[in-house]
């Protein structure tokens, strides 16, 4: 049976009559209640996770397609990983419902198309080895829904993160990722705790496959680019940290080379 708990009435009522510390204090008591859920799901997680990166070791990218907040959140997550982790923007990449004008205001009827979404991933020549995750809360949205139909009839690895038991979306997908997190402070304001168990999930995956693919060293980003000044800074501590040169020499190297990575090979370790 489905049941869209997120959309149940809040378990608190006369919001508007609460003082500030009280609605605080109050969404703060929810929000405790999002870690738990995702600690549930970790083994879902790790399914998805383990099959991403062996994807990606064959050349495969990796899609997130979403509406709304969860369309957001997928562009947010997919935009960090090159300044973070050094790698292509087309290794992992976010779609929303109604392209790019969606991310700052609300597309009207877009995420009910449920042909768009194989379209835009067709504009980036999907195929057999990329894997696309769809993220809704609800595990409604047709965007996403038509999206992954598409995806599964073409072979074409589909995973999903939503926050209802026995949505749609999630029995449609391969991997799916279901953390219930229950009804929401604001009734139905599924930006709140369902987007937070959401954006908590994509930290973990893309964090975790990356790591996987070797873009970690140790506990270092060293494949980070260096796109400001505490980004050099930082780098520039790594390389003397890991090869015991001083600030200086480890300064000239970093820019030398262009990386941390590169810059420590080069140098050697103590």
């Amino acid at each position: 049976m489905f049941t869209k708990t997120t959309e149940q009435d809040s378990l608190y009522d006369g919001l508007e009559n609460m003082s500030t510390v009280d609605l605080l204090n109050n969404i703060n008591r929810e929000d405790q209640k999002v870690a738990l859920a995702v600690q549930q799901v970790i083994p879902q997680i790790e399914s998805l996770v383990d099959h991403i990166v062996l994807k990606m070791q064959s050349g495969g990218r990796l899609f997130y397609i979403g509406a709304g907040t969860s369309g957001r959140l997928g562009i947010l997550d997919a935009s960090e990983c090159p300044p973070t982790f050094g790698v292509s923007p087309d290794k992992i990449i976010g779609l929303i419902a109604g392209g790019d004008t969606a991310i700052r205001h609300a597309v009207e009827n877009a995420e009910d198309d449920t042909l768009q979404a194989i379209k835009d991933l067709q504009a980036h020549s999907i195929n057999k080895n990329d894997t696309v995750i769809g993220i809704a809360a609800s595990g409604t949205t047709p965007y996403v829904l038509g999206g992954l139909k598409s995806c599964n009839l073409l072979n074409i690895t589909t995973g999903s993160i939503t926050c209802n038991v026995n949505s749609p979306i999630a029995i449609e997908s391969q991997f799916p990722i279901t953390p219930i997190v229950g009804p929401e402070f604001v009734t139905g304001s599924s930006r709140m705790k369902a987007g937070t168990a959401q954006k908590m999930i994509l930290n973990m995956i893309s964090t975790s496959v990356m790591i996987q693919l070797g873009h970690i060293k140790g506990n270092k980003m060293v494949d980070m680019q260096l796109s400001n000044d505490k980004l050099v800074d930082r780098g520039t501590r790594m390389i003397m940290e890991q090869t015991g040169i001083n600030y200086e020499n480890a300064h000239r190297a970093l820019l030398e080379y262009g990386s941390v990575r590169s810059a420590i090979d080069h140098i050697g370790t103590c």
